[in-house]
């Protein structure tokens, strides 16, 4: 997941104040976040530990999710998508009106 700085730290706050059972998930989300600046052409790096950990390998597809980016393997996603559209879209979305 990719925030804005103040959205980060709205997201760092809700996740620090998870109980102790949570205490892995804390290590995962936060230990592994990593402030980033965008270039003079508005790209940004991604560290190698990160490529990595997202399985991003070659192409990579950015999603916009409201007030955060996901960040993904380009055939990953595609395969989750596909899988995804082959079942029933979720009750939540029955009464749903685009």
């Amino acid at each position: 997941m990719i925030f804005p700085l103040s959205d980060w730290e709205k997201f760092r706050e809700r996740i620090a104040s998870l109980p102790m059972q949570a205490q892995w998930w804390k290590r995962i989300f936060l230990g592994n976040a990593m402030d980033v600046e965008m270039d003079a052409t508005g790209r940004v790096l991604v560290s190698p530990e990160l490529r990595k950990a997202a399985g991003i390998s070659k192409d990579a597809v950015l999603l916009g999710m409201g007030n955060y980016f996901e960040l993904w393997d380009a055939a990953t996603y595609a395969a989750q998508e596909a899988e995804q559209m082959k079942g029933e879209m979720p009750d939540v979305f029955k009464d749903f009106s685009f």
